[in-house]
């Protein structure tokens, strides 16, 4: 009986210590869902707006049709800007569309990067290129209800190297619906 009482004392005398003491501990709080992702950032603001690597890949009918060469105009990493050299193309795509064979009908470029940025910001970065392609059309006298412009961003990229990704930075130009 001695035996069960003092084991009856140590167990008493050590669960204050075992428990961590007499101070109550608040309950635990539940743990808040977490925040939803923030919004995809635009593409920033400093965009490269001067290039000159990339290119302008005109649909061989639409080549064709309006006896163009297989000229290429020229995106660099990062940028949106067409080279100036190029005007002379963008005005034959103009005539063609606006007086030549192809005259009514939709012209629709669609913007390209390649794959090294964020989704969001190359998809961005491809409606930036197609729309300052079209932006050069229209000064050169075509309607702007004429040219349509979308973006495919990354998704069409190839690419894996500097070389291949050159070929991905492009505006596709093509006929519309």
């Amino acid at each position: 009986m001695k035996v069960r009482s003092s084991a009856a004392v140590l167990v008493l005398a050590c669960l204050p210590i075992a428990c961590g003491g007499s101070e109550a501990k608040p309950p635990a709080t539940p743990a808040a869902a977490p925040a939803p992702p923030p919004p995809a950032a635009p593409p920033p603001a400093n965009v490269d707006n001067d290039a000159t690597k990339g290119q302008l890949n005109i649909d061989p009918s639409i080549r064709k049709a309006c006896g163009i060469s297989d000229t290429e105009a020229y995106f660099a990493f990062d940028s949106a800007n067409v080279n100036s050299r190029y005007r002379g193309v963008l005005k034959k795509l103009a005539d063609c569309f606006m007086t030549g064979p192809l005259k009514g009908r939709l012209m629709r470029l669609v913007g390209h990067a390649d794959p090294r940025g964020e989704e969001s910001y190359n998809l961005a970065l491809g409606g930036q290129r197609a729309d300052n392609v079209k932006k050069l059309i229209v000064d050169e006298g075509m309607a702007t209800a004429k040219v349509e412009t979308t973006s495919r961003g990354e998704m069409d990229a190839t690419g894996t190297d500097e070389a291949s990704w050159a070929k991905d930075r492009r505006v596709d130009v093509v006929l519309g619906d």
